[in-house]
């Protein structure tokens, strides 16, 4: 398992200011891509001189895809983890893209993260890619569970079995999204426990916690919504089985005021305190 994160929110520029002022703040993670290495912004160079750990995560890699991943970006990823010193980077386990060379089809960039079909033949794309990401990046590479609306026909694997074998394969880490888990609950009947007792929690990186909100029985991942009680429940059940090294609250859009901010992560402090006891 990682050193101890700690407590963490998800660096934006709307919340910049905010971000800063917010006590117990141990560690921050940042969208990969929009950040320039050479030019990082002004909040983001005060947090690490005072010691807070900021983690890229990286939205385009697409690691579930078939083709292999892209050279360009994989030495951008690895070079804003050099330029953050940052202990590790994550990405997501999802595609973001199909089509062109090779598949006589014109190139479609999904704009989202699409969920890999949980069969042996993914899985072992899935496994490639990931040495491929591995022998080029720097720091250790830990990738995340994501959110999904549909199952794909012909699956083979539960989602722990899939993450379980994925770990036991390659020696990645897990970031476990506990939203995420829920999501699937709602959207795909799949109980989080049973995903949890089958996941090698000694692989787990970190945990994110997210808003969300349900309309005509879909859940949606929104980021842009406070964190529900259900959510707090699987990061119950997370915490009950290991201490998780760090958590970090994801907010991507209609950023509150940071007085809820701080509610919202003094909830997930209580959860993982009352772990402790």
């Amino acid at each position: 398992m990682m050193d101890r994160l700690g407590t963490g929110i998800g660096w934006r520029p709307e919340i910049a200011d905010g971000i800063e002022a917010l006590p117990g703040i141990d560690w921050v993670e940042v969208v990969a891509e929009n950040i320039c290495p050479g030019h990082l912004p002004e909040s983001l160079q005060r947090l690490r001189a005072r010691g807070t750990v900021v983690v890229p995560h990286g939205v385009t890699l697409g690691l579930g895809g078939a083709e292999r991943p892209d050279p360009a970006r994989l030495a951008a990823l690895a070079e804003r983890a050099e330029a953050l010193d940052a202990p590790l980077v994550t990405e997501h386990i999802a595609f973001v893209r199909a089509g062109g060379p090779g598949t006589g089809l014109d190139p479609v960039e999904a704009g989202h993260l699409l969920p890999v079909p949980r069969t042996r033949d993914a899985l072992d794309v899935l496994c490639e890619n990931i040495r491929i990401a591995q022998d080029v990046l720097p720091v250790p590479l830990a990738v995340e569970n994501i959110a999904a609306l549909l199952s794909w026909p012909g699956e083979e694997m539960s989602e722990g079995e899939f993450l379980a074998e994925l770990v036991g394969r390659t020696g990645v880490r897990l970031l476990i999204d506990v939203a995420n888990l829920h999501t699937n609950h709602v959207n795909r009947g799949e109980d989080p426990a049973e995903a949890l007792d089958r996941l090698p929690l000694e692989a787990l990186a970190y945990v994110h916690v997210a808003g969300g909100v349900e309309r005509d029985g879909v859940w949606h991942d929104s980021h842009g919504h406070p964190v529900t009680e259900p959510v707090l429940d699987v990061l119950a059940q997370l915490c009950a089985r290991t201490m998780p090294p760090g958590v970090l609250l994801e907010r991507d859009e209609n950023f509150p005021p940071v007085a809820e901010l701080a509610a919202e992560l003094e909830a997930v402090r209580a959860v993982v305190g009352a772990a402790r006891v």
